[in-house]
C-alpha cells in the first residue's frame, strides 16, 4: 500500500536561515539540540549535494536504530531538498520506501511556511494512520527544534 501525505508547519525563522540549520546541516546540528534523540550522525558518502549520503543514530527513544539517507535534490537558493531512506527507519520492517520533499516558501512576516510531502510504500498489514502520525510529529520536532535554536542564537546560520 502506497500513502502520500502532506503537513505544513509555520515558523517564524527565516526560510534560508531554517533551511541551512533543519536540513542543510542538521546531521551537525541534531545530535547537539537533540541528544536524547540523536546520538550521533555523519554524512557516509559526499559533500551534501545531491546523491550524498548522511547516517543518523537514535537513542531507544525511537522505534529504530539508525536511517542512512540519500539527498537526491538540494536547492540552497529555493529552499528546496528531496530526500529518501535507504536504510533503516522501518525498511524493511514497516516500510518498503519512503522519500519526503520538503519546500520553505517565505511567508510575509519574515518567517516561513515548511511544506513536508513524503510518500512511502507500507508492507502489508501496517496501519497508514501510525506511520503518518510518527512521521508528522518527527518532521514537526525537527523544524520546532531548529527554529527554537535559531531564535535563541540570531546570529547563528545567517
Amino acid at each position: 500500500m502506497s500513502l502520500t501525505w502532506t503537513h505544513e508547519i509555520e515558523s517564524s525563522v527565516s526560510a534560508p536561515r531554517l533551511f541551512k540549520a533543519a536540513l542543510a546541516d542538521w546531521h551537525n546540528l541534531g545530535p547537539k539540540l537533540a541528544p536524547h534523540i540523536i546520538v550521533s550522525s555523519s554524512p557516509v558518502q559526499g559533500d551534501g549535494s545531491a546523491g550524498s549520503i548522511r547516517e543518523f543514530k537514535f537513542t531507544s527513544a525511537m522505534p529504530f536504530s539508525h536511517i542512512k539517507e540519500r539527498l537526491d535534490f538540494v536547492d540552497h537558493e529555493k529552499f528546496e531538498c528531496k530526500q529518501t531512506v535507504v536504510e533503516g527507519g522501518g525498511i524493511g520492517v514497516t516500510i518498503e520506501s519512503i522519500s519526503t520533499h520538503i519546500k520553505l516558501e517565505p511567508n510575509s512576516k519574515g518567517g516561513c511556511v515548511c511544506k513536508v510531502v513524503q510518500t512511502c510504500k507500507l508492507l502489508p498489514g501496517v496501519k497508514a494512520e501510525d506511520e503518518e502520525a510518527m512521521t508528522k510529529e518527527t518532521a514537526t520536532s525537527i523544524i520546532k527544534t531548529a527554529e527554537a535554536y535559531l531564535l535563541a542564537n540570531p546570529n547563528a546560520y545567517l
